[in-house]
């Protein structure tokens, strides 16, 4: 059973099967089997009052609208406090706690070869290190790596394995290492500069990864602006790209371009691909253009500035590059625009049930142009022999009030040892910790 080009917002669905007329609501869709919930076409839009644990939604090319077909907004969203008795909310079974609090805007997080948490606070230029979860579902302890970071996002450990020797730190406008050695909870000594990146103007996250042979590094730039021209404009020079270093910070080539913020970078555990979470241009209207969850093809194009999902043309480079357009490589999975999707993660443990193994998670920071406002959630992608069906499914939302009103703001995503899954927050400064306790109603913490 599929639900297909319903209306939207949808407050019921009428459903035709076996000569039966049903009228579910959200509440019932979030009860359904996930491939009972697809929703697709104009129905696959959606916004903060549609976002439900269990609902899943495909977006096509052949869905977009025009450019315009609505007012470009500006909606940006101004942080609440979370009320009492409000908590994120997470599928029949899963059980949601705070893992940390009291953070100073939590950025991405990864987790070393041994187990512990290493997170970015971008603001204050900290890397942190959580160790162990007592039992309160808290981390057992927090300290310090480093300070005196410049906007540091990107983590990564080199080189593979459990003995890295390093901790690399993707700065808004370098690449730095420290030495490492398992189980350091401060850094053992200074850091070393590898590399300057462009910036600061625009796109201020930059994230790395290493390429399975552990020869290459592969760091993510965004853009500097919306949809400036690089032809004219100098400092759009090596951005909207994922550039390729040497591990010692040796600049090889532009691994990838037209990826207007690949701000999540991730390898998939079994075939080796770069995948990214991307956040793609605004001001074209409410349903214009889509973010995106992609594997990344070496050398490929992927449209920014001038075309966007496939071989559509952004109207303010009306007529340009006309020679990219049958170039334009379509992402693997398009999500709702504005969004703003952020770190990503593939989930390879056992905690949770087997539907969601070899899953990507993906966070979703929400939008900002866009009313009424989207995102503010955790999404996952469901996979099939490594590759991604085109949908994705709510995970963990409730990050809105009813009233329009943020509290929360998911940035980072890491699995756990023990298999649990952690979203940092930068709204309420908090990591939430999901884990799967096999009750038959959604749990909190509380």
């Amino acid at each position: 059973m599929k639900l297909s080009r319903l209306p939207a917002p949808i407050h019921s669905v009428s459903l035709i099967s076996g000569g039966m007329l049903a009228i579910l609501t959200l509440s019932t869709l979030a009860t359904l089997p996930a491939a009972a919930q697809t929703l697709t076409g104009q129905a696959a839009f959606t916004d903060y009052t549609q976002e439900h644990p269990g609902v899943r939604r495909k977006v096509t090319v052949a869905d977009l609208p025009q450019p315009y077909a609505t007012p470009s907004a500006n909606a940006g969203a101004a942080i609440a406090a979370r009320p009492d008795g409000v908590w994120p909310q997470a599928p029949a079974g899963f059980k949601v706690e705070q893992f940390a609090t009291g953070l100073d805007n939590p950025r991405l997080m990864r987790m070393a070869p041994n187990g512990d948490i290493f997170l970015a606070e971008s603001t204050p230029g900290k890397i942190l290190v959580f160790r162990g979860i007592g039992a309160d579902g808290k981390a057992s302890q927090t300290e310090t790596f480093a300070t005196g970071l410049k906007g540091p996002f990107g983590i990564n450990f080199y080189p593979s394995g459990p003995h890295p020797k390093w901790v690399y730190v993707g700065n808004t406008e370098s690449v730095v290492r420290f030495p490492y050695q398992s189980g350091d909870l401060k850094a053992r000594g200074p850091a070393e500069t590898l590399t300057q990146l462009p910036g600061p103007r625009g796109h201020r996250t930059r994230d790395i990864v290493f390429t399975p042979d552990g020869k290459h590094m592969l760091v993510s730039v965004g853009s500097g602006s919306n949809d400036d021209d690089p032809d004219t404009t100098p400092a759009e020079f090596h951005r909207a790209d994922v550039l390729e270093f040497t591990p010692e910070g040796k600049f090889e080539k532009i691994y990838a371009s037209g990826i207007r913020n690949c701000v999540g970078e991730t390898i998939h555990p079994t075939t080796g691909e770069l995948w990214c979470s991307t956040n793609e241009r605004d001001a074209l209207g409410n349903n214009l253009v889509p973010d995106y969850i992609t594997h990344v093809q070496e050398g490929g194009f992927y449209g920014w500035p001038w075309f966007y999902m496939g071989d559509n043309q952004d109207p303010r480079q009306a007529g340009k590059h006309p020679e990219l357009k049958s170039k334009v490589i379509v992402p693997d999975v398009l999500l709702n625009p504005h969004f703003a999707s952020l770190q990503l993660q593939f989930y390879e443990a056992k905690e949770f049930p087997a539907t969601y193994q070899g899953r990507a998670f993906a966070a979703e920071h929400g939008s900002w142009n866009r009313d009424p406002r989207g995102g503010y959630e955790v999404i996952t992608v469901p996979m099939e022999g490594g590759k991604a069906t085109g949908e994705y499914e709510d995970f963990l939302t409730g990050f809105v009030l009813p009233d329009g009103k943020v509290w929360g703001r998911p940035v980072g995503i890491a699995v756990a040892k023990d298999g649990s899954l952690l979203v940092s927050d930068d709204g309420s400064n908090t990591i939430w910790r999901v884990t799967y306790s096999g009750g038959k109603t959604a749990a909190s913490g509380q």
